[in-house]
């Protein structure tokens, strides 16, 4: 059975239950998806998720407090003068590549901090690992190939033993020596947080003013 046959029977099931419906019914049944979606948007909004998905600002990385520490020793770090975020940790050899890893890298992340899932020093996944080394390759092409003769491996052959990572060597890079929230204590009350994006009149509503 191939798709497009699937799909007809899906859709004729579709309009079958559709026709079973009384008008009142289907009254209903739009009320109830519009109920859905609207949630959904203003679930998504709350999150701040058009921040993730669509802009490049550093600071909306700490929608999540969790992250104010990373954004405390990025934003005194050299590479805070002409790199943002989105420069090291997502993929930029082209933009559809950049927004499908960025999209669900984010929806990862979300679910991790939503959860309480993530681990108290944060540590990148191997497939973050991987775009972030590609980045330093990237950015620093002709200081690793040309003048020190680095850069010429890529994160998974230093997985496999066949030489280093950019950071074995390069620690401090970009996050100075964090390894725990401890080590930049009360960073999310000296970093400039976000201001909430939720309106004035729903916050009266929920209490929250």
């Amino acid at each position: 059975m191939n798709l497009k046959t699937t799909l007809n029977k899906l859709k004729t099931k579709w309009f079958n239950f559709l026709e079973r419906l009384s008008y009142r019914q289907k009254a209903s049944l739009v009320m109830l998806c519009g109920v859905i979606v609207g949630l959904t948007g203003l679930f998504f909004y709350l999150l701040r998720m058009h921040t993730y998905i669509i802009g490049d600002d550093p600071a909306a990385c700490i929608n999540c407090h969790i992250m104010s520490p990373y954004y405390a020793t990025w934003s005194h770090s050299a590479h805070a003068r002409n790199t943002t975020c989105n420069d090291c940790h997502v993929p930029n050899n082209n933009i559809a590549s950049h927004y499908a890893f960025k999209g669900m890298d984010g929806m990862k992340h979300v679910a991790y901090f939503v959860t309480h899932s993530e681990s108290q020093a944060i540590e990148a996944e191997d497939t973050s690992a991987e775009v972030i080394m590609d980045n330093c390759i990237r950015c620093h092409k002709q200081l690793n190939q040309e003048f020190v003769k680095t850069g010429r491996i890529d994160y998974m052959e230093a997985k496999r033993g066949e030489g280093k990572a950019c950071w074995d060597c390069h620690r401090d890079v970009a996050h100075m020596r964090k390894n725990s929230l401890s080590s930049t204590p009360g960073a999310e009350f000296v970093e400039p947080m976000p201001p909430s994006p939720v309106p004035d009149w729903l916050q009266k509503v929920l209490g929250k003013k």
